[in-house]
């Protein structure tokens, strides 16, 4: 067998298995499928600290796609904050305009 190739009839763990254990939570979050045919979609995904909820539902006008330039120390402020930077610039827009 190659060196590199698994053996898929092996039952012992693999010690460089780095994937995180499933919770409870991931598997109620998780979609069923049977045969291929799927019972129940999944419910959201899964995110760096667990299970995610999927987006939140759209109001009554999607956003739309844009490109926007900004001062590279303005982005790096809002990038600061990590995750969600695009949502904070929308929120100071919308307070600067008072929407």
């Amino acid at each position: 067998m190659p060196e590199n190739a698994r053996d898929l009839n092996a039952t012992s763990l693999d010690p460089n298995d780095d994937a995180p254990e499933w919770t409870d939570e991931m598997f109620e979050h998780a979609e069923l499928a049977i045969n291929g045919k799927v019972i129940r979609p999944a419910t959201g995904y899964l995110g760096p600290n667990g299970v995610v909820k999927g987006r939140p539902p759209l109001r009554d006008r999607a956003k739309q796609q844009v490109t926007l330039r900004l001062d590279p120390d303005v982005l790096a402020k809002f990038r600061e904050g990590g995750p969600g930077w695009q949502g904070r610039i929308n929120r100071a827009l919308r307070t600067i305009l008072e929407l």
